[in-house]
C-alpha cells in the first residue's frame, strides 16, 4: 500500500503523481499527504463546489469483515460495537456508523456498507491500526481483514457523476449512500465535502492510470486536504480528534440522526453498545453541551481552541474547528457550548490574541448539501 519516506513517514500509492502534479506535501496521520496544488486551497475549494475535484484518500483504513457463521451473525456482532443499526442494512447500502467506549465517548467514526455476504469498512486513517486490534478482539466470529493492496480516491462535486460514468458505466443510476462492486472498482456514492459525489477503491497497480483518467476529464482537478478541510467544515462534519473524540457522546456531537430508532429507548434492539446508559440518558435528557456551528464577526477566523464565553464572561466552551469559508465568502467555525447557550442566533465572544471578539451561534450547515437522494 505504501512506502516510507526518509522521514519515516508513509507514502501514498500516487506519492510520484502528486508530486508530478506539484503537490504541496505535508506529513497528516503518519503519510506525506498533499495539502494544496499551485491553485491554492481557495481555487481548489470553489472548484470542487462548481465543478469535480479529486482526492486521494487512500491513507484511510479499507477493512473487510467477513462471518465465520452467517451475516446477520457477522451483523449482530458489529452492531454491538456501536449505537447503529448494522442488522436493518440492506445489500448495496453503506451507512455512517461510530465506535463508542464504556463511557459513551467516540472511538472512530467510520463508513461500513452491506455487500450481501461481508461487510466493508472504512476508518480514519490515524485509527486504523486500532481499530482493527478492536474489531478483532470484539469480534471472535469474524475474519477482520485489512485491506492494503487498495488505493482510495474520491470525486467530489456537480461534475463527478457524468467524469466517472465514462468510466464506470452504472455509477450514474447510483443514489446517495449506494454502493456497488463495479469490475474491480469498489464505489460508493458519498463523500466528506458535502458535494454529491463517489468514493472508489481500485487495485494499487490500476490506480494511478485511473487517477490520470479522471484528471482528463474536463473540469476535473486534484485537490488537496487544505480544501477537504474547508469543504467538510462549510458542511458541518466532524472531524475525529477535533470536533469529536474519546470524551464526546454522539448526543453532545449532534450525531443522533446516526442512532437508528431500533437502538434507542424503546427500539427493537435498544441499548446493547458501548456506552448505551450516557448515550440513551443523553437521548431523552439532553446533554451539557453541544456541537454548535458558529459565525464570527468580521472577517478574521476563529480558529481550534479559541476559547467560548457567554457576555458576562462565563466560560462556555471551545472551537474545535475554523477558519474561513470560501463558498460563503466569511470565517466560519464549530464547537462545544454549553446546551443552554446552543441556540441559533445566542450572542457569544470568542477570545482571539486575548482579546475577546463577537461570534453568533448560527445553523449547520454553513453550505447546503447536494447529495444525490
Amino acid at each position: 500500500m505504501s512506502d516510507l519516506d526518509a522521514t519515516g513517514l508513509q507514502r501514498l500509492p500516487l506519492h510520484d503523481l502528486h508530486v508530478e502534479l506539484g503537490g504541496k506535501m505535508v506529513p497528516f496521520a503518519g503519510y506525506e499527504m498533499p495539502v494544496q496544488y499551485a491553485p491554492g486551497v481557495m481555487k481548489e475549494h470553489l472548484h470542487t463546489r462548481t465543478a469535480a475535484g479529486l482526492f486521494d484518500v487512500s491513507h484511510m483504513g479499507q477493512v473487510i469483515l467477513r462471518p465465520r457463521g452467517t451475516i446477520a451473525d457477522l451483523c449482530a456482532a458489529f452492531e454491538a460495537m456501536m449505537p447503529v443499526d448494522v442488522l436493518g442494512l440492506a445489500p448495496g447500502r453503506q451507512r455512517y456508523g461510530l465506535f463508542t467506549n464504556d463511557q459513551g465517548g467516540i472511538l472512530d467514526d467510520l463508513m461500513f456498507a452491506n455487500r450481501g455476504d461481508h461487510l466493508f469498512v472504512v476508518v480514519n486513517a490515524a485509527c486504523k491500526v486500532v481499530d482493527v486490534a478492536h474489531m478483532t478482539s470484539a469480534m471472535p466470529g469474524v475474519e477482520v481483514v485489512a485491506v492494503t493492496d487498495r488505493a482510495l480516491l474520491a470525486l467530489q462535486g456537480p461534475g463527478a457523476e457524468a467524469a466517472l460514468e465514462r468510466h464506470l458505466p452504472g455509477v450514474a443510476a447510483m443514489r446517495f449512500m449506494d454502493q456497488a462492486v463495479i469490475g474491480d472498482a469498489w464505489v460508493s456514492r458519498s463523500g466528506y465535502t458535502g458535494e454529491d459525489g463517489y468514493e472508489v477503491s481500485v487495485p494499487v497497480a490500476a490506480a494511478e492510470a485511473f487517477a490520470r483518467k479522471l484528471l482528463a476529464e474536463p473540469g476535473v482537478m486534484p485537490i488537496g486536504l487544505g480544501a477537504r478541510d474547508s469543504l467538510r467544515l462549510e458542511a458541518g462534519l466532524c472531524l475525529y480528534g477535533h470536533d469529536i473524540d474519546e470524551t464526546t457522546s454522539p448526543v453532545e456531537a449532534g450525531l443522533t440522526w446516526a442512532i437508528q430508532k431500533a437502538r434507542r429507548a424503546g427500539g427493537a434492539r435498544e441499548g446493547g453498545f458501548p456506552g448505551a446508559a450516557r448515550i440513551l440518558r443523553e437521548l431523552a435528557e439532553g446533554p451539557e453541551r453541544l456541537r454548535v456551528g458558529l459565525r464570527p464577526d468580521g472577517r478574521a477566523p476563529m480558529r481550534e481552541g479559541t476559547e467560548l464565553f457567554a457576555a458576562d464572561g462565563t466560560p462556555l466552551g471551545t472551537v474545535t474547528s475554523g477558519g474561513f469559508g470560501p463558498s460563503v465568502n466569511a470565517p466560519i467555525a464549530m464547537g462545544y457550548v454549553a446546551r443552554h447557550f446552543a441556540a441559533t442566533g445566542t450572542a457569544l465572544e470568542g477570545e482571539v490574541r486575548g482579546k475577546r471578539q463577537p461570534v453568533t451561534v448560527a445553523d449547520l450547515p454553513f453550505q447546503p448539501t447536494t447529495y444525490k437522494r
